[in-house]
């Protein structure tokens, strides 16, 4: 048996064995109803860094695919729905995937959107645009460049990154714009989540649409608690 295969056979039986620990996951109050999500969690709000898992469902249980450390807002993590933008606090919640990006060619596998990143690639987070929270190409007249991110800017950062689905699908102004997974920087981020480079190409060969992926973001307990979502 392949090695991968041996790891993954001990995951399973992990999580399946009586008096076990229990699968992240199955402790959530609602994981999206697909069969993949990504667990994004820190200790406490005020904390900086944490674990990011990915998990696959799998003959009804949930399987870790892989981790790596992860990095959170410098300020912390905060109720996504109390949070306001600037603040440098990554937002908690059950969040859907839209699509990928990067600056870098979409690594092997890739299955989700992906859309590489161009020299008029904006992402705008001006409040007064029409295009609030959303990626510009290029940008437009009402979306102010000091507003906003011009993400080839960030060479290290979006090598690769997915859109995290906060303030998206109906933005309210003033809540937040550009939250994503990404690649590491130097330290903590404004509000992202950020892993190691490699993560990010394992989670991108990995993240299928079709299964219906979400991103939970949390603490271990707390008002913020992951379980909570």
């Amino acid at each position: 048996m392949r090695p991968g295969a041996v790891a993954l056979a001990s995951a399973s039986l992990l999580a399946l064995a009586p008096g076990g620990p229990t699968p992240l996951p199955e402790l959530l109050a609602d994981t999206g109803g697909g069969s993949q999500l990504i667990t994004a969690q820190a200790a406490r709000a005020d904390a900086t860094s944490g674990t990011l898992t990915w998990w696959d469902r799998r003959d009804g249980h949930w399987v870790k695919a892989g981790s790596a450390v992860a990095r959170f807002g410098s300020k912390g993590l905060v109720e996504g729905g109390s949070r306001r933008q600037s603040t440098n606090t990554t937002p908690t919640g059950l969040y859907a995937l839209p699509f990928a990006f990067g600056i870098k060619a979409a690594p092997a596998g890739t299955a989700v959107p992906y859309r590489r990143v161009r020299q008029e690639s904006w992402w705008c987070q001006d409040n007064d645009s029409r295009s609030y929270n959303r990626w510009t190409e290029p940008r437009p007249a009402d979306c102010r460049a000091s507003e906003s991110e011009h993400l080839i800017a960030y060479q290290r950062q979006y090598a690769y990154a997915l859109v995290v689905g906060f303030n998206y699908g109906h933005p309210v102004r003033g809540r937040g714009a550009g939250i994503f997974l990404h690649v590491d920087g130097a330290g903590a981020t404004a509000g992202c989540v950020s892993v190691p480079e490699d993560a990010m190409r394992r989670i991108l060969g990995w993240v299928d649409p079709a299964k219906g992926p979400r991103m939970a973001i949390g603490t271990v307990g707390g008002g913020t608690a992951i379980t909570r979502y």
